[in-house]
């Protein structure tokens, strides 16, 4: 296993009226997180929040390159990104918690948090295909092309983990600074990865390669 430590580019926040940031997710120009009850698209040029879709938000976020997924308790929102209409909902897996979300090889990928598991969803019917285990408490979930990665943050320590998406076997790992927590995280499709810092209110940049 490949281990070093995370290289940390670029922050964006605090932002007004924005308290947390949760799930992480980027549509090829916005960087979407969720702050509790919104879900806000950032401008990363600027670092300027441009507007927000007003729907339970406290957990993870993810694209598929058409729709929003967000998370709300024990459900799934699927979500216009235009509109801000929600246009339906599936259900989550029983796992006492839900943390991050990510949209890969045509499914869901889900973090449970504090059962320290990955679910692979069908975002159609919430049908669970693959359980992936971890023993670390999962965050944010997301695939960097054809590698999944999820955040960790346990004892105010964090990492940032590449692992085999079938084994669910730790590949690689990048150790955030000391009580730098990553809740949500997001690829930017290239080399870059945008991480929540949950309480602290900011989204913190990690250049993976």
């Amino acid at each position: 296993m490949k281990k070093s430590t995370a290289h940390i580019i670029h922050e964006y926040g605090p932002f007004p009226g924005t308290s947390s940031v949760h799930g992480v997710s980027y549509d090829g120009r916005h960087i979407w997180f969720a702050n509790g009850d919104r879900l806000c698209a950032l401008d990363p040029s600027s670092g300027k929040t441009l507007r927000s879709i007003d729907v339970p938000a406290n957990a993870g976020t993810a694209f598929d390159g058409r729709h929003l997924f967000q998370v709300d308790s024990d459900r799934i929102q699927k979500i216009d990104p235009d509109t801000g209409q929600v246009l339906g909902t599936i259900p989550l897996p029983d796992n006492g918690g839900t943390s991050g979300l990510a949209w890969g090889e045509g499914m869901l990928w889900a973090g449970g948090y504090k059962d320290r598991k990955i679910y692979q969803i069908d975002p159609d019917t919430g049908a669970v295909f693959r359980v992936l285990e971890s023993n670390r408490f999962v965050t944010g979930v997301s695939w960097a092309g054809d590698e999944l990665w999820h955040g960790t943050w346990e004892n105010g320590s964090s990492e940032l983990r590449r692992i085999d998406p079938v084994t669910g076997e730790v590949l690689e790992t990048l150790e955030m600074p000391p009580d730098t927590g990553v809740s949500g995280l997001e690829s930017d499709g290239g080399n870059l990865l945008f991480c929540g810092g949950g309480d602290s209110g900011k989204i913190r940049v990690v250049r993976r390669k």
